[in-house]
């Protein structure tokens, strides 16, 4: 049986590698301020320990994390729709959206099917 759950988690990461790539710290809020230098540090610094969170969480297969990560999946694809016109967002070709496409049609999924 596919894991949709885990579908989900495995295109959020690749979406953060992805994100790198594209820059996203320059249309974050709170990280557009910052130089491309500094913002890349801290972008990938910061998602050490929210990939430890999740991580953890998604291992302890908790009903809670797992239906708020699900939605999470969700909002984050309407939040990148929201920003796709923002002057520096960089996530415009087919992998990206792939990729961000497929983190929220496979939260959707696991929430219509569990």
């Amino acid at each position: 049986m596919i894991d949709f759950h885990l579908l989900g988690l495995v295109f959020i990461l690749m979406h953060e590698m992805d994100a790198i790539r594209c820059k996203e710290w320059r249309i974050f809020p709170g990280l557009s301020f910052l130089n491309d230098k500094f913002g890349l540090i801290v972008f990938v610094f910061l998602h050490i320990p929210l990939f430890y969170w999740v991580l953890y969480e998604f291992q302890s297969n908790g009903e809670g994390f797992r239906i708020g990560f699900n939605y999470f999946l969700i909002i984050h694809l309407v939040l990148h729709l929201l920003f796709l016109m923002h002057k520096k967002n960089e996530f415009k070709d087919w992998i990206s959206w792939t990729i961000i496409l497929g983190a929220g049609f496979f939260g959707l999924l696991d929430l219509l099917t569990t």
